[in-house]
């Protein structure tokens, strides 16, 4: 049986924050892999990424280059529509029956869980694992308990992941690329090289 961590996201692009919260799950949760799974649409982004699906996967694969513990899984990619958690959960556990996973998120995200799609089946499925940064609130866990019972709680705080504090996001990154401002040192270089070569999130006028 392997311990599988997943990270879900558009990753359009993928920056260190991804990579430094794979590590930090894989690390302290004892994880044999990590999958990043690359949403279609996502149920909170219906307006679509910037880059296209093969872009995304090209800029995966560059900046999980070289990790033996990290791979992308393309589920959610090949069903295709908006991404809801659950049904990839699902997917995920029926192709491999023997294998446990870990659902990692940020911390911060655990507040609007209850508005997830069908949150009591993600909970049936996975534990999820709460990866939380310097100057997080704390954690107010009432809401997950109604939804999977004290037992699971416990499961969940048992799993807490501490990272660095790391405030980069994909939508920061696009928007310095769009004002023409570095993206140095936020992202793999590769992957800023990648954005470059094919002149990704450009002011319109350079479309």
């Amino acid at each position: 049986m392997a311990r599988i961590g997943l990270i879900g996201g558009s990753f359009d692009p993928i920056h260190y924050g991804h990579l430094l919260l794979a590590e930090s799950g894989l690390e302290q949760c004892a994880l044999d892999a990590v999958w990043f799974v690359p949403t279609d649409i996502s149920p909170f982004k219906e307006s679509g990424s910037q880059a296209t699906n093969q872009q995304r996967v090209e800029m995966l694969t560059l900046g999980i280059a070289g990790h033996k513990q990290f791979e992308i899984n393309r589920c959610e990619l090949k069903r295709g529509g908006i991404s809801y958690t659950f049904e990839t959960l699902e997917t995920l556990t029926a192709d491999n029956p023997d294998d446990e996973f870990f659902f990692l998120m940020g911390a911060d995200s655990l507040a609007d869980f209850p508005a997830w799609k069908n949150p009591q089946r993600i909970c049936e499925l996975v534990t999820l694992v709460l990866v939380s940064r310097p100057g997080c609130p704390e954690l107010d866990f009432q809401s997950l308990t109604e939804i999977a019972g004290a037992d699971y709680v416990s499961k969940v705080r048992n799993h807490l992941v501490a990272m660095p504090a790391i405030d980069f996001s994909s939508s920061q990154i696009r928007q310095r690329v769009t004002a023409e401002q570095s993206i140095r040192f936020r992202l793999p270089k590769s992957v800023e090289q990648y954005i470059h070569h094919n002149q990704l999130y450009q002011p319109a006028e350079n479309t």
